[in-house]
């Protein structure tokens, strides 16, 4: 079976752990799309500590889960985003305000949707999660 999207069967790995009460997920094949995104991730506080193994064959990640996560998932297809559009991306991704986070590739890397307003920064839709 051919992977098509890594960040979106990583994402669902995650989903899946989280809803059987799972307390780590290992994570592969891996590349740095979601190696930045699970810092995004941590930096929130949705998941605990990550851990790289090399197995020889493109790593994989060790995720320490912690159960805030309700909802998580990749955005296809990838929508570009402008800085005054976010707003609207929000409402149509996240339960409600200041609840969740929408996960945006930008020019100056891979961020919240609340760093790239901060910022004044669009970029592109990856993930959310609530």
């Amino acid at each position: 079976m051919v992977m098509l999207d890594l960040l979106s069967n990583a994402l669902t790995a995650i989903k899946n752990a989280e809803a059987m009460g799972k307390r780590q997920v290992v994570i592969w094949p891996v590349n740095k799309l979601i190696y930045y995104t699970l810092r995004v991730l941590q930096r929130y506080g949705y998941v605990g500590e990550i851990e790289y193994i090399d197995d020889g064959r493109g790593g994989k990640y060790v995720v320490q889960l912690l159960g805030k996560i309700n909802d998580i998932g990749a955005i296809r297809p990838r929508f570009p985003v402008k800085y005054r559009e976010i707003v609207e991306w929000e409402q149509k991704y996240l339960p409600a305000r200041q609840i969740g986070i929408l996960v945006i590739s930008t020019s100056q890397g891979v961020m919240s949707h609340l760093e790239a307003k901060e910022k004044k920064i669009g970029g592109v839709l990856l993930a959310y999660v609530y």
